[in-house]
């Protein structure tokens, strides 16, 4: 089957966002629909949509002309076997004492490292990316320096490969990974299995809104690999559910976004420990102030 691909950009967060809503109620309908800010400092978005049957131009054009977008750049994707296309081409990743690797690269895992089996999913988390790599870095140091956190939240988890790292260290924790999309919290349940880890929770919630949550809740560590504007939001939540003395290991931040998500955290009653950056992402650890 043919996918169909339509692709616009325009400036401004809370235009591409309402444009990518407006293009769900388009017949006919789309199986997907990505909104994502370009990384060139031009300050544009690129809002694109997939479709089994080809869009319909004119619904096209008048979208773009009320949004004051560039008009539609339409194609279509070859039929390829995009999971095994990805797999070919992900290579192994190396975070501290962390060894995350495809099943095509299962032979790979140098001793005394901690292997974590993550296939090309529909789920964010390879750990190819500098968020989900300076989440497993972070997370290392906090173990170099003697941390042993017994109670886990991995909050939008995607392939739970955070949480997955925590259990194969940490063999007694409580660990909840927990995601607002159905299909990464499958995706992350099936990854439990093919590396073989018990002990992990996984459940679909948005932030920390989720009986599993609250009754678990507070947590020694929480990572929350993210988004900004989420970050934000989710500070105050995320300080009544962490202990005092308790980290926090923040991600999917530009680099230009951390000082923002630093100054409310600080204020919901953080402490800065770490900042550190991979190219265009920051990775924060914070501790809960006693």
């Amino acid at each position: 089957m043919t996918t169909h691909t339509a692709l616009t950009t325009l400036a401004g967060r809370d235009r591409a966002e309402a444009l990518g809503a407006a293009m769900e109620r388009l017949e006919p309908a789309p199986t997907g629909i990505g909104v994502f800010e370009l990384e060139d400092g031009s300050g544009l978005w690129e809002v694109g949509g997939y479709f089994d049957a080809a869009p319909d131009p004119a619904a096209l054009a008048l979208l773009a002309a009320a949004f004051d977008a560039q008009p539609f750049a339409v194609s279509d994707l070859p039929e390829t076997n995009w999971v095994a296309h990805v797999q070919r081409e992900l290579h192994p990743v190396e975070a501290g004492r962390f060894w995350i690797h495809g099943s095509h690269d299962a032979d790979s895992v140098p001793p005394g490292k901690v292997a974590l089996l993550i296939d090309a999913a529909m789920a964010f988390g390879t750990g190819h990316h500098g968020t989900t790599l300076g989440c497993l870095r972070a997370f290392d140091r906090l173990l170099e320096d003697g941390a042993r956190p017994g109670n886990v939240a991995d909050i939008g988890a995607g392939t739970a490969v955070l949480a997955m790292a925590a259990a194969k260290v940490l063999p007694d924790a409580r660990i909840i990974a927990s995601d607002i999309d159905p299909v990464a919290v499958e995706v992350a349940a099936a990854n439990l299995v093919a590396n073989g880890v018990t002990g992990v929770t996984c459940i679909e919630a948005a932030g920390f809104d989720a009986p599993d949550l609250t009754r678990a809740a507070p947590f020694d560590l929480v990572f929350a690999n993210i988004l900004k504007g989420p970050l934000i939001a989710l500070a105050p939540e995320m300080a009544a559910a962490t202990a005092p003395g308790g980290q926090v290991i923040l991600s999917g931040l530009l680099n230009d976004q951390a000082d923002a998500v630093i100054a409310v955290y600080r204020a919901a009653g953080y402490d800065l420990r770490h900042r550190d950056a991979i190219v265009d992402w920051t990775t924060l650890v914070l501790v809960r102030q006693t």
